[in-house]
């Protein structure tokens, strides 16, 4: 965790790395998730000591009414923060704030009454089927190593193939996929929520002739897929062979690893799949995190009508 920053009094700071513990060890929030509530309330409390007069402690914290939020949040938007920004540092005062309440520290109410910046709404940005399947061709992969270029395809299978978010399909074993059976994976994903996904031929056949090029020993506890050196993989490095697969196939900024895993979830919609089994695989606890992706396939229905109707 960072160093406290911000000047404050002891009683919040103490408070205030309870609850970044609380979030990481209870509820089990990802790093990066952790990481932006506590930029946030650093900069909430530095606006507090301007708004106060002086650094901030659980006395000032205590009865914090809806202007004075409303208040930061307009602070901020004039130090150049968008919606989301807003949205998510409103979001970590709340879960501070509702932290404090449930021990007697502070009232939370004046938080829960202000409503959050209206968010823009914008479609996710999936790949074609036909340039999805060209960026996890291993014919395709840039790499010279062939057991690197092999590695690059099965990682970026995984992410089309099943959906997976890169940092899942990093976090796989070297016991996971290790036998031509292999026909389910278990993945631990966000808030350590479990889900069963199915492997497609396909990203198995991948998996496995990355592991038969494989230099390294891939015991069932290691990581499965390594850099260049022997350790784990950096998700910066396919990444970067993302980058570099869309500048020799003239694809558009928006075809990153994570467009994978929407063009997964989005060809499975347009091909008549269940929303709520996607909703499943993909690991959403909420249908409406889903239901985004109908939004995707009616705008491409559009398209298409625009392209071939007669009257267009």
């Amino acid at each position: 965790m960072q160093e406290f920053l911000v000047s404050a009094r002891s009683d919040l700071q103490k408070a205030r790395q309870d609850w970044l513990e609380a979030l990481q060890g209870e509820r089990r929030l990802s790093p990066r998730t952790v990481e932006a509530y506590d930029r946030d309330t650093r900069q909430f409390f530095q606006f507090l000591t301007g708004h106060c007069g002086g650094p901030p402690g659980l006395a000032e914290i205590a009865d914090l009414k809806s202007a004075d939020l409303r208040a930061f949040l307009a602070a901020r938007r004039n130090q150049g923060a968008g919606a989301r920004t807003l949205g998510r540092g409103l979001a970590g005062v709340r879960s501070l704030l509702r932290f404090l309440e449930r021990r007697g520290l502070a009232n939370a109410a004046g938080a829960a009454a202000l409503r959050a910046p209206k968010q823009p709404k914008s479609l996710p940005k999936p790949l074609t089927a036909a340039d999805a399947r060209r960026v996890v061709s291993a014919e395709e992969q840039l790499a010279e190593e062939p057991w690197i270029a092999a590695r690059n395809a099965a990682v970026l299978t995984l992410l089309y193939g099943c959906g997976l978010r890169i940092s899942e399909a990093l976090g796989l074993s070297g016991g996971d996929l290790a036998g031509t059976d292999a026909t389910v994976l278990r993945i631990t994903g966000k808030g350590g929520k479990t889900r069963l996904v199915p492997v497609l031929p396909v990203a198995l056949q991948a998996v496995l002739e990355y592991r038969r090029l494989c230099p390294w020993h891939l015991g069932a506890d290691d990581p499965l897929f390594r850099g260049a050196r022997g350790g784990p993989l950096n998700p910066a490095i396919i990444q970067r062979e993302m980058a570099r697969l869309r500048s020799a196939l003239n694809l558009p900024d928006t075809a990153t690893p994570h467009a994978l895993r929407h063009s997964f979830a989005t060809h499975l919609l347009g091909r008549g799949g269940d929303l709520r089994t996607i909703q499943e695989l993909l690991g959403h606890a909420s249908l409406s995190t889903t239901q985004v992706y109908t939004g995707v396939d009616a705008a491409r229905l559009l398209e298409g009508d625009e392209a071939a109707h007669p009257r267009a």
